[in-house]
C-alpha cells in the first residue's frame, strides 16, 4: 500500500514503540500490570539435586561407600581389576567373552590403521566406510531379515527410531518394564502411550481391543530379555496379539543376542518364529558384540526409509571404524563358535541353581544370562554388595528408585568365561553376606 493513502509502516511502528514505552513506565494513560515476583533460581536449586544429595548422605551416614564409578584397569570379563585388586566380576555385559578377544581387538586396530579412530562425518556425506555395510549385512543375515542399519548409540537407536516412526495419531503400547530408551522414544513420538503389566498377554489383548480402533497405527514394544529380572518375553503369543489387532511389533534384543537361541541369534531363534513376523528388530553392539552402538533390522523398505530420514542417524556421526570392526569380528566368532552360547547357557543355569539352593530369591529369571538376587530393602542390598566387594566379588546393587522399594537386588550378569568354581564361590559368598546383614538387622 502507498504511504499517501494510508498510514505508513514506519509511522505504525513508531506508534507501537511509544505505546510499549508508556506501558513500561506505568503512566496514568496505560497502568503497568503488576505481577508477583518469582525468585530466580539456578540449576543447582533443582529439587532433584537435593533429593539425590540426601540419598547419598544417607548412604555415607551408614558408613557405606558408593558402589558406583569404580575405575577398572582391565577388560570387563569374568574377572576385573579395580585399583590394585583382582575381583570376580558379575557387572559386565561381556556375555560370550568377546570383549578383549584377540581377533576382535586385532580387527579394531586394523580398522584404525586404515580409516582412523572416527568416521568423522555423518554417513550420508563422507562418513561411510565399507565396514558399515559389511556389519549391517552380517546382522541382517544372522537375524534372517532383509536389511539392518547401525547407529552410534544403543539408547539413541530406540529414542530416534520410535520417535521418528510414530506420531500423534498412533498408539504405542509397551511392557511396563520396558527400558528408559523405549519410553523416551514414545514421548518423543507424541503418540498415545499405554503400558501393559509385565509379560501379561491377556492384559495387552484387552488394551488393544479397547484402544486400537481409535488409532491409525499401533505398535507393541517389548524386550527379548529384561535386564532387571532376566526373564523372556512370550514372543510367540505377542505375535498372535499383533495379528489379531492389526498392529506392529518391535523387539529390543539388547540382552538376548548372543544369549538366546542355539546359535545366539536371539529370541526369534529361541521361539523358532518367522523373523518377518516381527516388524522391527532392535539390538545393541555393546554387549555380546563387544563394541558400542545399536542397530535396527527388518524389511528392506523400512531400513532404506530409516537410512535416509531418521534424525538420530543422518544428523549423527557414523559408527566409528574400530567399533564397527570389533562388532563385525565378534559376530563372526559367534557364528563360528556356537559352543560359546551353549556354555553361557549352562553356566547361567548352574549359577541360578546354586543361588536357589541357598533359598535366595532369583525372581522371574529363567533361561537368560541375567540372574537377580532379590534382597528387599535398599540399604541392606547396599551393605551386602559392599561385603561382597570386600571379599573380592564385583556385583552391583539395584536400589530405589531404579527398582521399587522392597525389591532391591543384586544383579548378576553371567559370562561364558565364568567357571563353575567361580560361580560356586560367588553363590556361597552371596548367601553368607545376605545372612550376615539380615542377622545384624534382626531380620
Amino acid at each position: 500500500m502507498s504511504g499517501d493513502s494510508k498510514e505508513s509502516l514506519q509511522d505504525r511502528l513508531a506508534r507501537a514503540r511509544q505505546a510499549i514505552a508508556r506501558r513500561g513506565s506505568g503512566s496514568a494513560a496505560t497502568p503497568a500490570v503488576q505481577s508477583p515476583l518469582r525468585p530466580r533460581r539456578g540449576l543447582e536449586d533443582l529439587p532433584g539435586i537435593a533429593a539425590f544429595e540426601a540419598q547419598m548422605d544417607g548412604v555415607a551416614a551408614m558408613g557405606l561407600a558408593s558402589p558406583y564409578f569404580h575405575a577398572r584397569h582391565s577388560a570387563n570379563g569374568a574377572s576385573i581389576r579395580i585399583d590394585d585388586r583382582e575381583l570376580l566380576n558379575f557387572s559386565g555385559y561381556n556375555y560370550l567373552g568377546l570383549s578383549g578377544h584377540p581377533e576382535v581387538a586385532g580387527a579394531a586396530k586394523a580398522a584404525i590403521d586404515l580409516y582412523g579412530t572416527s568416521a568423522s562425518a555423518s554417513r550420508p556425506v563422507s562418513g561411510e566406510i565399507p565396514l558399515h555395510g559389511e556389519l549391517e549385512r552380517g546382522l541382517a543375515s544372522a537375524l534372517q531379515v532383509e536389511d539392518a542399519l547401525a547407529f552410534v548409540s544403543g539408547y539413541g537407536t530406540n529414542v530416534s527410531t520410535v520417535g521418528h516412526l510414530f506420531g500423534p495419531n498412533d498408539l504405542v503400547i509397551h511392557d511396563s518394564l520396558a527400558h528408559s530408551s523405549v519410553l523416551s522414544g514414545c514421548l518423543l513420538s507424541g503418540a498415545r502411550r499405554l503400558a501393559f503389566p509385565h509379560n501379561d498377554v491377556a492384559a495387552l489383548d484387552a488394551l488393544l481391543a479397547e484402544h486400537r480402533p481409535r488409532c491409525e497405527r499401533a505398535v507393541i514394544l517389548v524386550e527379548g530379555v529384561y535386564s532387571m529380572d532376566g526373564d523372556i518375553a512370550p514372543l510367540d503369543r505377542l505375535i498372535e496379539m499383533k495379528r489379531r489387532h492389526d498392529a506392529a511389533i518391535m523387539v529390543d534384543e539388547a540382552h538376548s543376542i548372543g544369549v538366546l537361541g542355539a546359535h545366539g541369534y536371539g529370541i526369534g531363534e529361541h521361539f523358532h518364529v518367522n523373523r518377518a513376523d516381527v516388524d522391527i528388530w532392535m539390538g545393541t553392539l555393546s554387549k555380546t558384540l563387544a563394541s558400542c552402538g545399536g542397530y535396527i533390522a527388518g524389511s528392506r523398505r523400512l531400513i532404506e526409509y530409516l537410512r535416509y530420514t531418521t534424525p538420530g542417524f543422518i544428523y549423527s556421526v557414523g559408527l566409528s571404524p574400530p567399533d564397527c570392526a570389533a562388532a563385525l569380528a565378534a559376530l563372526r566368532i559367534m557364528r563360528r563358535e556356537p559352543e560359546r552360547v551353549d556354555q553361557l547357557r549352562r553356566r547361567s543355569a548352574f549359577f541360578a541353581e546354586k543361588i536357589r539352593e541357598h533359598r535366595l530369591d532369583t525372581g522371574a529369571s529363567a533361561g537368560s544370562a541375567v540372574v537377580p538376587v532379590i534382597i528387599g530393602a535398599s540399604m541392606q542390598t547396599l551393605r551386602v554388595a559392599q561385603r561382597l566387594f570386600e571379599r573380592g566379588i564385583n556385583v552391583h546393587p539395584i536400589i530405589y528408585p531404579a527398582t521399587e522399594e522392597g525389591k532391591a537386588r543384586l544383579r548378576f550378569f553371567l559370562s561364558a568365561l565364568h567357571s563353575e568354581d567361580d560361580l560356586q564361590r560367588a553363590a556361597n559368598a552371596v548367601a553368607d553376606a545376605v545372612a550376615t546383614v539380615k542377622k545384624q538387622d534382626g531380620a
